[in-house]
């Protein structure tokens, strides 16, 4: 079985009394353990998409499964049940809390998922922050690193609770081009040891180098696919 499934998504947004078409019919399946990168011009429908497969949204019509799940049919309790537990999200501006350290930012993600402190928690954090290079730093605060070493917090943060999925909104967007190499290079490892599906929206080519499918969007449709 598939592990995400899109067959026949359409996502119009109502503006007013005109109705704009944001996903035209979208068919797509992703295997478990992919490396994926979403590619297309401004206003292709490529954060739409993600916003559905990551259960933060559902289609005006057709139908996404994840894991098996039709969204469709989920209630929001439901669907944050499925967010928590099968998907991770590592955004372009980091979203990190301020005010934690490193250690606490990646700790309390982990917590939300587990629910309260488990033992081996701590350990868990402390390994994955060590897999992204950052075990030196684990109680610096956001504002004491660099945005590099910010987007590694990212990543430990999205991958600490052993996510089904990992979707990556235009990842290298703030970082230049080697640090931009040395996030995604880290990713690529995790997708290749822990086999963790990982699906990149951008405009990155140094990011489609690293995929092994490509996916083109325009005006809302997939116009071209190739597999590496």
């Amino acid at each position: 079985m598939s592990l995400l499934v899109l067959k026949e998504v359409e996502k119009i947004y109502q503006e007013g009394k005109i109705e704009v078409p944001a996903l035209r019919g979208i068919d797509l399946e992703v295997q478990e353990g992919e490396f994926t990168t979403i590619f297309g011009p401004s206003g292709s429908g490529k954060t739409t998409l993600l916003n559905l497969v990551g259960a933060l949204d559902k289609p005006t019509r057709g139908q996404v499964t994840i894991n098996g799940e039709n969204i469709g049919e989920l209630s929001k309790n439901e669907l944050a049940l499925l967010r928590r537990y099968n998907i991770g999200f590592i955004f372009q501006s980091y979203n990190l809390i301020p005010v934690l350290t490193a250690f606490e930012n990646v700790e309390f993600a982990l917590r939300i998922a587990e629910g309260k402190k488990k033992k081996g928690a701590r350990e868990k954090v402390i390994q994955i922050l060590t897999q992204v290079g950052l075990g030196d730093m684990l109680n610096r605060r956001p504002n004491e690193l660099s945005g590099g070493q910010k987007q590694r917090v990212a990543v430990a943060r999205a991958l600490v609770k052993e996510p089904r999925i990992v979707l990556a909104d235009e990842p290298t967007a703030n970082l230049d081009s080697d640090t931009g190499k040395e996030v995604l290079k880290i990713m690529a490892d995790m997708n290749r040891e822990l086999k963790t599906t990982f699906i990149f929206s951008t405009h990155d080519p140094m990011v489609m180098e690293y995929a092994n499918r490509l996916l083109e969007l325009h005006d809302g449709l997939i116009t071209r696919e190739e597999k590496r």
